[in-house]
């Protein structure tokens, strides 16, 4: 059990979807491991599964986080709702007769970080994702209250994609611990301009700028990220 009453972790969303929370949160997993810190990622929902040669329904994001977690696949779940197909998860839900909730997220949530120090939440999607007809993502990082990192994708459109979230979390009085610019695959033009203009509108330190993930290390489709790639973000970020 936690020491401490409160929860222990940090939340990772993003700007959009597509912008490396799961590359984010996996290399926060190993830096906090290193510490010493027995960490877990766990992740609300997951739209979006492929077969392994084995025959098992496997998702991405999740077997990311638990190479990043030191895990074997059947270990423990660690997302209360798998569902197939990548789209929306409350359409996808909708389709396959599932009703999302954020009480049984948290309870998951819970019954997880009972078993670890600290566990690193991913998002799904943005941050303002539905998860049903009235409850969507940021209401699950309000429930769950863990300090927020928020991970902008450095393209065209990201410091209005950045600003906006940046608003959305100070409208719920969410801490947002710091905030990460991953440059993707391609280097932006003006990417160090880019930076600075949010750095001077974010009230949050950067804690780091990953630089695009080398040909080798690149993810492959229905592969999680390798432990390699998962390194080289590390590398280029600091906890708060």
């Amino acid at each position: 059990m936690n020491a401490h009453n409160q929860s222990s972790g940090f939340f990772v969303i993003g700007t959009d979807t597509e912008v490396g929370k799961t590359l984010v949160s996996g290399a926060f997993i190993l830096k906090l491991r290193e510490t010493g810190i027995n960490t877990v990622g766990f992740k609300p929902v997951v739209a979006g599964t492929y077969r392994s040669p084995d025959g098992r329904e496997l998702n991405e994001d999740l077997e990311t986080l638990r190479l990043a977690s030191g895990l074997g696949s059947d270990d423990i779940p660690l997302c209360p709702y798998v569902l197939s197909a990548p789209a929306a998860p409350h359409l996808v839900a909708q389709v396959q007769g599932i009703d999302l909730n954020i009480a049984v997220i948290t309870k998951a949530f819970h019954k997880i970080s009972a078993s670890f120090d600290s566990v690193v939440v991913e998002g799904a999607g943005g941050f303002l994702v539905p998860l049903n007809k009235k409850e969507d993502l940021g209401g699950v990082a309000k429930a769950i209250n863990l300090p927020i990192i928020l991970v902008v994708g450095m393209r065209l459109g990201c410091i209005n994609h950045a600003l906006l979230t940046y608003e959305a979390l100070k409208m719920r009085n969410l801490q947002l611990a710091g905030w990460i610019a991953n440059a993707l695959s391609d280097e932006m033009p003006l990417l160090q301009d880019n930076i600075q203009t949010l750095k001077d509108r974010i009230n949050a330190p950067l804690l780091g700028v990953i630089p695009p993930l080398p040909i080798a290390l690149k993810k492959q489709i229905n592969q999680p990220y390798s432990l390699q790639a998962l390194e080289f973000a590390a590398e280029h970020i600091k906890l708060p």
